[in-house]
């Protein structure tokens, strides 16, 4: 099905397209890109260095300067407009330990008392959620996750905190995430996972990617402690399940 709300087409430096949807955060846009994405990469063999994924975008940077952006526009907008999908990468299902206890859940009793909800009615309207993956931005790993449950919308902090731990999971507005490094946040913290969202080390530094879910699964701090032991010697594998359309 055919979604029609692709706006604009936009030379980005030298080397660049910028291609951008409708101004929303919408899984049918999410659907629209990525096969557009899927047919891109299909049409231009070896032309393209990188696509980065947005809410409403794509990036196209070429590993050679744009001589003709007419050209590569006309070809763009036909390629959009046929019918035949493309078979793109498989998605998944990740399922990520969180333990929401108070030593990590800084922020729980706040967001309770402005809410009017308990802090383990927060804890499971939050586990309950199936996440799907948006884009990853903003530091390497933290994933844009979009079906925060609108009883759990709250405001960002007025005043950022300088250092929000890493795997620290927290609400930000009508958004939910995770930290995938120690860094400056403003965000509200919740719980913390001892999974690592970003290896430099690895082949494929971060596990997911756009078009992914994501699912909280509640655990102990014994737990939590058990899987941080096995994430350091490197022991432990995030449960993930095929994704099926």
């Amino acid at each position: 099905m055919q979604f029609n709300k692709l706006k604009t087409y936009k030379r980005y430096g030298n080397q660049a397209v910028l291609i951008e949807w409708t101004v929303k955060i919408d899984e049918e846009i999410l659907v629209d890109l990525l096969q557009f994405k899927a047919k891109i990469q299909f049409a231009f063999p070896g032309e393209i260095q990188d696509i980065i994924v947005g809410y409403n975008s794509l990036t196209l940077i070429f590993k050679k300067a744009i001589i003709d952006f007419n050209s590569i526009q006309e070809k763009l907008q036909k390629l959009y407009q046929q019918t035949t999908k493309v078979t793109g990468q498989e998605n998944y299902i990740w399922e990520i330990p969180v333990c929401y206890d108070v030593t990590f859940g800084i922020d729980l009793k706040e967001m309770s008392t402005n809410l009017k909800l308990s802090e383990e009615e927060i804890i499971d309207i939050h586990s309950s959620s199936l996440y799907t993956v948006f884009f990853i931005g903003f530091l390497p790993g933290f994933l844009y996750l979009g079906g925060l449950d609108k009883r759990l919308h709250f405001d960002r902090k007025p005043n950022p905190r300088l250092n929000v731990a890493k795997g620290t999971v927290a609400i930000g507005g009508k958004q939910t995430g995770v930290y995938p490094e120690q860094s400056a946040g403003g965000w509200n913290c919740i719980g913390k996972t001892p999974i690592s969202f970003f290896d430099i080390n690895k082949e494929i530094p971060c596990f997911a990617k756009a078009g992914d879910k994501v699912k909280f699964t509640p655990i102990s701090k014994k737990t939590f402690d058990a899987i941080s032991a096995k994430v350091v010697h490197g022991k432990f594998k995030v449960t993930k399940s095929v994704l099926h359309a």
